[in-house]
């Protein structure tokens, strides 16, 4: 009776967690963001990480991201910005963003589960999160534009 009550809070426990995790992921809100290179506009739709326990939790445990998918993190002042990749399972290139939407510096193929710190090196006001490999197959380079409502005009 005991073994059977324990496997049924064990189930019940998996099913909240699933839920709270799917409704954790679910509250992002998605906007569209669009970033200019020498190869043309690339658009993506983006979840927006700016509440603390968003940007805390980032892409974490995630097992996958579409092309044309990513995370913002988005801050109010210019800012050295760190992050790693703890209980982070797919690649992910970091785009580090100026206030003014210009790419700073752009931190390729960082590693999954990597408690390695990656830090903006300047102050910057956005990290842009997209799948390993994005940067480099749109052309990416520092300087060049993102454009989204969070960035000042020029």
């Amino acid at each position: 009776m005991a073994g059977a009550l324990c496997v049924l809070f064990i189930a019940a426990l998996s099913v909240c967690l699933t839920v709270t995790s799917a409704s954790a992921q679910a509250a992002h809100e998605r906007e569209p963001l669009v970033v200019t290179t020498s190869s043309g506009k690339h658009e993506f739709e983006v979840e927006i990480a700016k509440t603390r326990e968003q940007q805390s939790r980032g892409l974490m445990f995630r097992r996958s991201l579409g092309d044309g998918d990513g995370m913002l993190f988005v801050h109010d002042e210019p800012q050295i910005l760190s992050m790693w990749m703890r209980n982070t399972y797919i690649p992910l290139d970091m785009i580090f963003i100026r206030d003014d939407g210009k790419v700073h510096r752009i931190e390729a193929f960082a590693e999954p589960l990597s408690e390695r710190i990656i830090d903006s090196g300047e102050k910057v006001t956005a990290v842009l999160e997209l799948a390993g490999g994005t940067a480099a197959r749109i052309g990416l380079k520092p300087g060049d534009s993102v454009e989204h409502p969070h960035f000042k005009s020029p």
